[in-house]
């Protein structure tokens, strides 16, 4: 095995999978959706730049092509649990989570089943733009938890009728309460929009998939 750079950032980024979902034991919100929020968005950067430095540099492993799908699928799954279960199981985040976490299994089983045979059905761009969309999609979701908690902390204790009246300008808003609220709004639904995009990409990478790996599924003639 070679530990090249690519190689240990591709290491990083997968460490940081787990490390997504800590951050909510360690710390209380939004401090905690802070430090997801950095940690997912620069593990997700690792994904561009060590694909990137193994091609220019020539130093594309087998270590590195065993690690990469993992560390991608596992920061994917990992984050969608943790927004998953502090949503409150919304309906609208279970659906398009389940077609990706269930696309993701399917896949990484069949991988598994045809064995050397997976080398050789080569990664589409169709399959990159669905990491791209999932990656961009579970940043925006962490992002609403930082701008939701940052307007629950700023209402704390106060009047429901005078929050009202801020958010709809009869009131002063000395608290920064609508731009907070806006930012809630805005990243909860372009979250939400991406996630499904997301999931609609995934779903059609996994029949790709499927369809490519048919000719390696059917038994022998006698």
């Amino acid at each position: 095995m070679r530990w090249t750079l690519p190689n240990i950032l591709t290491t990083l980024r997968l460490l940081a999978a787990p490390g997504v979902a800590v951050m909510f034991l360690y710390f209380t919100r939004p401090y905690a959706d802070w430090f997801a929020l950095l940690l997912f968005v620069g593990a997700a950067l690792t994904d561009w730049i060590d694909g990137y430095l193994a091609r220019s540099w020539k130093q594309e492993t087998k270590l590195g092509a065993m690690l990469d799908p993992i560390a991608d699928k596992a920061m994917v799954v990992i984050a969608l649990m943790v927004i998953v279960g502090f949503s409150s199981m919304s309906p609208w985040l279970v659906l398009p989570a389940t077609v990706i976490l269930f696309r993701e299994v399917f896949v990484s089983g069949l991988r598994e089943y045809l064995g050397d045979t997976a080398g050789t059905l080569k990664v589409t761009k169709l399959a990159k733009w669905k990491t791209t969309a999932q990656m961009i999609a579970i940043a925006t979701l962490f992002s609403q938890g930082v701008f939701e908690h940052y307007f629950g902390m700023s209402t704390m204790g106060m009047d429901p009728d005078l929050v009202r009246d801020i958010v709809e300008g009869r009131e002063d808003d000395l608290h920064g309460l609508r731009w907070k609220l806006e930012g809630m709004i805005w990243t909860w639904h372009a979250g939400l929009w991406l996630l499904w995009l997301a999931a609609a990409l995934t779903l059609v990478s996994g029949v790709d998939y499927f369809r490519k790996s048919i000719p390696y599924l059917k038994d022998k003639t006698p």
